[in-house]
This record gives structure tokens, sequence and C-alpha cells, in this order.
């Protein structure tokens, strides 16, 4: 844990009421910074756009979404990370209308669909999707399709290019009813699809003022200004990224860097300089694997267990001594990187506690797209490996129903928690009681006000006999084993009548196979060492919680754009 001294540090911040004010204050603040990095062409040289830039496009785009009459209109977004992503989620936003961003893995019938549920008749699409909104298009007729890299218009089919020249000339011409349209803090903004791994997917709706708050509070605990580069690498449909990275690095004058795509992570860091990374546990995690990996290929495993050891003991940590021992690793990530940042799940500890060690911080947060998203975040100066945090600033957590061990259900509250749920009043009155979100995962508090997130509710395990287990404590432990790339746990019946048997559905790491046996094992024997490393977990833990059985698979799970595993399509042997 960090020092203690820091316990009670909360960064300053400044008030914003929404969106428009938050983009608009910033470009005041930071007119002389970059606000984003940006590439013409894969594999070509960043290039700086400023916050003036970005304003002024906002503005301009708006200001000609607004002369078509769309201002209020549900505009939907599908594409990849790039600048005019941004610039269309603000342009939409800014002029009160309400954006709905999708996941660009969606099939042509659940985007037609969900556009469909919503009425929206207008979208904006990538290049790379233009077949994918083709046919969605088949299936539910638009009034407006706005191309990202189309240059002219055609009919009903619109240049993102052209919209913005003409926003800029009607500036120009004095046209300000874009510029000047009110914006109700509290009216819906914005739609996210969850991803629906319990039936049909739900469109939470967030105000601007739920996104705000958000960003404002968080950041009394993290700090990402004065010069950092932050590198855009989840989807940005996706609210931990486009909330707790864009919209916190706008506001902080933060520079943010649009990466190319998770294969060049790396690459990308080092051309970006990027001093700043949010990312999920897999990422970090296959980070970690690869370079332990290294140390051990080159003969230097032994002496970075000795040196993480003694740094964790001395807490030295972000210190010159340790940055300079472990340089290789550093240039490795880059060479600049003052700050990691995980969340979307839990993440091994160890992980967290190795990169802090080796001189590069590490935190993690909790939150979900109901709470817009964060919901507890660790302070960047105090944090604990393990936790999920402390209570993000202006959000009550309450921990109910809790069993003999002080688990029980999370649930909160605050300015961050959204409308509810687009057109399911239901399902709205369900998880918001008396403006409680019941969140649905499980955790506990320690003693100095630290959050654990512990598993989700849905997942749990019911023995026979009443015992809960969590099989992502499980996955915990058994990802520990070198030999697992990726594992699934769940609980069947015994099939004669007798308890809930514990099972892992298994992906092995082959290429650690290989590097440690010299050759791809097969699978009686692969299955063979699995089984005594299992039976070593199973040791530390008590008889309910064994793993049982497990099965090994030949490929990945599936999972989402943000890289978790899609639990409900594992098919159990």
């Amino acid at each position: 844990m960090n020092s203690i001294k820091y316990k009670d540090v909360l960064y300053g911040h400044r008030e914003v009421g929404d969106l428009k004010e938050l983009v608009n204050s910033s470009a005041e603040l930071f007119a002389g910074r970059d606000a984003f990095l940006v590439k013409d062409s894969p594999g070509g040289a960043y290039r700086p756009i400023s916050y003036g830039r970005l304003r002024s496009d906002i503005d301009g785009l708006g200001t000609a979404l607004s002369e078509r009459g769309l201002l209020g209109a549900k505009i939907a977004l599908i594409g990849e990370n790039r600048y005019e992503w941004v610039i269309s989620y603000l342009a939409v936003t800014n002029g009160a209308g309400v954006i709905v961003p999708f996941d660009r893995e969606l099939g042509a019938e659940e985007l037609a669909e969900f556009m469909k549920r919503i009425d929206a008749r207008t979208i904006i699409y990538s290049s790379k999707l233009e077949s994918l909104v083709m046919q969605a298009d088949r299936l539910f007729r638009l009034d407006c399709l706005i191309s990202m890299d189309a240059r002219e218009h055609a009919g009903r089919r619109l240049s993102l290019s052209a919209l913005l020249a003409r926003g800029g000339r009607l500036l120009a011409a004095g046209e300000r009813a874009y510029i000047d349209a009110a914006v109700d803090a509290d009216a819906l903004c914005a739609i996210l699809f969850t991803s629906g791994t319990m039936g049909m997917p739900k469109g939470v709706m967030l105000s601007h003022r739920n996104i705000v708050a958000n960003v404002r509070n968080m950041s009394k605990y993290v700090d990402v200004s004065g010069g950092h580069t932050g590198l855009s690498v989840l989807p940005m449909h996706h609210t931990y990224e486009m909330t707790c990275h864009i919209m916190t690095a706008i506001y902080q004058g933060c520079r943010v860097a649009i990466c190319e795509g998770l294969k060049y992570i790396v690459k990308n860091m080092a051309e970006s300089k990027a001093s700043v990374m949010l990312g999920v546990p897999l990422i970090f995690e296959n980070m970690h694997r690869k370079v332990w990996r290294n140390a051990e290929s080159k003969g230097k495993a032994k002496a970075m267990r000795r040196a993480i050891a003694f740094s964790k003991m001395v807490n030295a940590q972000n210190t010159k001594l340790v940055k300079r021992f472990f340089k290789e690793v550093h240039q490795a990530l880059g060479g600049n990187i003052l700050l990691f940042i995980s969340g979307g799940a839990p993440i091994d500890p160890l992980v967290v506690e190795d990169f802090n060690a080796m001189g590069l911080p590490m935190i993690q947060g909790y939150g979900m797209t109901e709470s817009a998203p964060i919901i507890a975040v660790n302070k960047d100066k105090y944090s604990k490996p393990a936790s999920v945090g402390l209570p993000m600033p202006g959000t009550e957590i309450r921990i109910i129903d809790e069993d003999e061990n002080g688990i029980g259900e999370i649930i909160c509250r605050g300015e961050s928690v959204m409308l509810g749920y687009y057109g399911d009043p239901e399902e709205t009155a369900r998880v918001l009681v008396d403006g409680w979100l019941h969140t649905g995962d499980f955790g506990y508090f320690d003693g100095d006000g630290f959050l654990y997130v512990t598993g989700r509710k849905k997942n749990i395990i019911v023995t026979k006999n009443g015992k809960n287990v969590s099989p992502e404590e499980l996955e915990y432990f058994l990802c520990r084993i070198p030999y697992i790339a990726e594992v699934v746990v769940w609980g069947a019946d015994d099939g004669r009548g007798g308890d809930t048997v514990i099972c892992a559905d298994i992906f092995p790491d082959f290429s650690y196979v290989e590097e440690a046996h010299g050759r791809r094992l097969s699978g009686d024997v692969l299955k063979r060492i699995l089984k005594e490393e299992i039976d070593r977990v199973n040791e530390k833990l008590p008889g309910y919680k064994r793993i049982k059985r497990f099965a090994l698979r030949d490929s990945e799970f599936e999972k989402t754009t943000v890289r978790k595993i899609k639990r409900h399509t594992v098919v159990h042997g």
C-alpha cells in the first residue's frame, strides 16, 4: 500500500454542469495544448489536434446537424476508436441530442432491432462497418446515414467531413442556434446498451449530470493533468473508456493518443510517449506474463524476483532507483508509463503488486454502466492492490444481506446513478430501489474503508448444503497456474443426487507449455500436469470450494470487445 500520508488528499477540481460546459471550459483553459494524437494512415506518424480545434469541430458538426433538423434527435454511433467518434458523440450531446453508441461487433439484425427499439433514424458510422450498416438499413429504414469517411453527400447518405465544412461556414456567417442551445443537465443525453449476458440487452439512460459528476469526482482521486498522454485502447462505445479516459482527459487537459489496435499497444505506447493507459485485466495480465517470460528467457527471472521483493519490502516502488533497475521493462512498455488503471473486472493483485514494485504505478477501480460507470476507485497516491478502492466522492456504498463473512450485495447511490432503463420500467424498478442502485455484485469493506468485490450475484454457485461459491475467486487462483491462459468455473449436479460439483473449463497457455517442455504436449500428459497443479490449489481451499472436474479446450473463450469472457456462451461438458 502506498504512503498513508496521502490518505485524505483530494485533487482540485472545477465545477461543470454538463458536457458542453466541460468541453468549452477545457478549450479555454488548455487552449495551447494538444487534445488528441491521431494517425491519418495505418503505421503513419501521430498528428496532434488542439483543444481549440476539438471545440470548433464539435460546434461545426453540431451546427450542421442542427440545420438538418437533428437537434434533440436520437443518433446512433458505430465504428472503431477514432477522433471522429469523439466529436460525433459530443456534437450530438452538446446540442441537447441523445447519442446511442453501439458495439462494432454487433450483427446487422441486432443493430437494426436496437435502433428500432429506441426509434433512432440517423446513424454515424465508419467505412469499415459500411456493409453492416447497409444491411441494418434494409431491415430498419433510416432517414440519414452519415459516413465518417465519405467525401461527398449522396441522397440520404451524408459525409461527416462535408457536414463539418458546412457547419464551419454557418458559424462564420453568424449562425448560433446550436452553440446557444440550452442543455438540461438532468435530461437524457446517452443510451448505452448493456451486453445482455442475462436476457435481452438493456438500454442504460444517462444524463449530462450522471457523466460529468463521474468525471469530476473521479478526478479528485486520480490526476492525469500536467502534460500526461493517455493511450486509448478500449472501445469507445463502452462507458469505461468514454467517461474514464476520453471525458476525464478532456476535463483535466490530458492528451489522448488513439491506439491502432490491441496488437499495436506497445508500439503506440512508444510512438505517443504515453504515460497513462486504461485497460482491462486480460490486457495487463498478458503484459505481466510477457515481462516474466522475457526475464526467464534471458536468465534474469531470479534477480528480478529478488529486486521486486526488496522493492515491496522497503516500499521503494516509484523511485528513480527502481526505475533504473527495471529500465528494460519500462523501455519494453514505451519508456514513459506513470500510471496503469485497470477496470471492467477484478484483476489478480499480484499483477498490481509486481507492476508497482517495478516502478510502474497501477491501481484498479470498480463500476458499471448504470453508474456512468465508476462507483469506487483507488487513489493514485493511496491504494491497495487487492481492493477496487474507496467509494468515489459523491457516491454512497452499502453492503446488504451480509453473510457470516460480511460479504453481501453492493448497492450505491449518487449523482452518477442512471435515469433508468429505456422503455423498461419494471427492470428499472427492480434495480433502482429508493434511489439505491442494486449492482448484483457481492463484496465487502475492510477496516480502512476499501471495497473488495468477490463476484457476480448471478454467477454464484449454491451448493446443496447452502454454501455460496464465487467462481471468480476460484478462477483467480487457477489463473495463477502458468499452464492456464483462461478459465471458467461453474457448478454441476454430481448426477447421483448428491452435492454440487465444482467444475472448470480451461484454455491452456500452449505457448508456455512449449517453452517449459520444448514441445506441445499430448492432451493426456497436459491434463495430468494440470491435475497436479489443481490439486495443489485445492489443498488451500475448503472442501466445498474444491475443483472436482475440469476439461481442456483448444480455443480461447468468446469475449466481448472489452475482452471479458462471455460466460453465457460457454457450453459445459
